[in-house]
């Protein structure tokens, strides 16, 4: 499978720095003075200029990131490479990132340097019919390598948040589900998870995720896009234009982690979800009877808005059964196989899971 990798700004030859920090600038235009970078400067504005290439500012940059503290690299405005069209100017200044963003964007920083390494892929978790346990559908999961260690999608989106990468990552990982699910997924169905607040304007930003879908060849039908229920609540209003064009596409949509309360009930009604996705924290406090009292009136509440209910976190066959009498449709859990990505074969026989559509699966034992 084709694996996705970031791309890097290229080295910069001239940099501005801006800060209203009186006494961030001085040591740092001695030190770009030491490297041999031509230094003009002002109160409260360094311009450098890089006549090797980007190779100073690229070393000034590593330098910057071992002795500035957090509080002054997130003082510091960074505009690289500046236009000379004094327009253009005043709109990059007025939009430059931090010297914390532009450390993190360079790779500079050793957390947000992983983004820059990481040959990005998919892990595929099946989620099969409880009725009787053939996989229908298979849930997309962003993993990372570097250096052979593999990294999970939660910390390379907490990194990627904290460097305003947001977006491109969002973007990778759902043009990363689908092309890596095209070859075999066959007719099941392919939920791809994303971050309502990485689509700015959604007829833009997901223009590309369009065109994959058509170039994939996957129907429409077959895609599930899944948000998590504390992203949806954020800002329900854009959310449910996002979805809205979502449906417009005719791709389904699905509401994760979802638990009880009035608030639960309230968001089910606005964004009314295909498929609602039970909080498997939940799921595995049962046969707790609160628990199960909540869990039931959210199944009974989403069938009869007409979703289908999957039941995440099934570990062991009492959970199965249990979420079986819940009404719930659909299980996903380590019972019926663990996120693997398809062109390696997992380390245990048991968990080995190759996926070439819609099959019976044997019980895997749990953690």
């Amino acid at each position: 499978m084709e694996t996705i990798r970031w791309q890097v700004p290229a080295p910069a030859t001239r940099a501005l720095l801006a800060t209203s920090v009186g006494h961030v600038l001085p040591p740092i235009a001695r030190a770009a003075e030491a490297i041999g970078l031509i230094v003009h400067s002002s109160p409260q504005l360094l311009d450098l200029v890089d006549e090797r290439g980007g190779r100073g500012l690229a070393l000034l940059f590593q330098r910057l990131a071992r002795v500035l503290t957090d509080a002054e690299a997130g003082a510091l405005r960074v505009v690289t490479d500046p236009p000379a069209d004094g327009a253009a100017l005043t709109e990059r200044l007025l939009t430059a990132p931090t010297l914390a963003v532009e450390l993190a964007r360079r790779g500079v920083t050793v957390e947000v340097g992983v983004l820059a390494e990481a040959d990005f892929r998919s892990a595929y978790q099946p989620i099969v019919s409880l009725a009787d346990r053939s996989v229908v559908a298979h849930e997309a999961l962003l993993r990372g390598v570097v250096d052979g260690r593999e990294i999970g999608g939660g910390d390379l989106f907490f990194v990627a948040e904290q460097a305003g990468w947001l977006d491109r990552l969002d973007r990778i990982a759902r043009e990363s589900a689908i092309t890596g699910a095209a070859p075999w997924l066959g007719d099941d169905e392919l939920y791809v998870n994303f971050h309502p607040a990485a689509i700015y304007r959604p007829q833009v930003c997901l223009a590309g995720t369009e065109r994959v879908v058509h170039d994939t060849g996957i129907a429409p039908r077959q895609l599930v896009f899944e948000v998590m229920k504390s992203h949806a609540i954020a800002d329900r209003g854009h959310l449910v234009s996002v979805l809205e064009h979502h449906r417009s596409l005719g791709w389904r949509v699905a509401l994760a982690d979802v638990g009880g309360g009035r608030a639960t009930r309230s968001l089910l009604a606005a964004v009314r979800p295909d498929v609602v996705k039970l909080d498997k924290r939940l799921v595995q406090e049962l046969p707790d009877h609160g628990v199960r009292t909540a869990l039931g009136a959210v199944t009974e509440l989403a069938h009869q808005l007409g979703a289908v209910v999957v039941a995440e976190g099934v570990e062991t066959e009492r959970l199965a059964e249990e979420v079986t009498a819940l009404g719930a449709d659909l299980g996903q859990g380590w019972l019926f196989g663990r996120p693997v990505r398809p062109e390696l074969p997992a380390e245990e026989p048991e968990d080995r899971w190759q996926p070439v559509g819609r099959r019976e699966v044997s019980a895997a034992p749990s953690r």
